[in-house]
């Protein structure tokens, strides 16, 4: 058993957590609503590809080119990063002509929070 502090997390914005465990307390209608943000994003799956694409790259980044391989045009993979970046679970950096995305960790961690049961 572990007796180190859990810490909260915090958004790139700097805003609060998504929210606590479900397990906790009832979930308030701002919390409700940034949680489903998140959630409605991953839940299509060209989104979901392209996540687990950026999630699972080498070095914890992927370049838009290197990601962009799951079955729809380029602008439509554009579209749907945008998205992703919009419910705050991707982060991105232009370099040159390219733009390189990060998963947000923080964001990931209080997703997971979230769902985490209580034993």
């Amino acid at each position: 058993m572990s007796n180190a502090e859990v810490l909260p997390l915090l958004e790139p914005d700097g805003v609060a957590p998504c929210c606590p465990p479900l397990t906790e307390r009832p979930l308030t209608a701002e919390e409700a609503e940034r949680t489903a943000k998140m959630f409605k994003a991953l839940g299509d799956p060209v989104r979901l590809r392209l996540f687990s694409s950026v999630a699972s790259h080498e070095g914890g980044e992927a370049c838009v080119c290197d990601i962009s391989d799951v079955g729809v045009s380029q602008p439509t993979v554009s579209h749907h990063l945008k998205k992703l970046k919009e419910a705050g679970l991707l982060s991105s950096e232009r370099r040159g002509t390219w733009v390189y995305y990060r998963v947000e960790p923080s964001v990931v961690a209080a997703m997971g929070r979230l769902l985490a049961t209580v034993i």
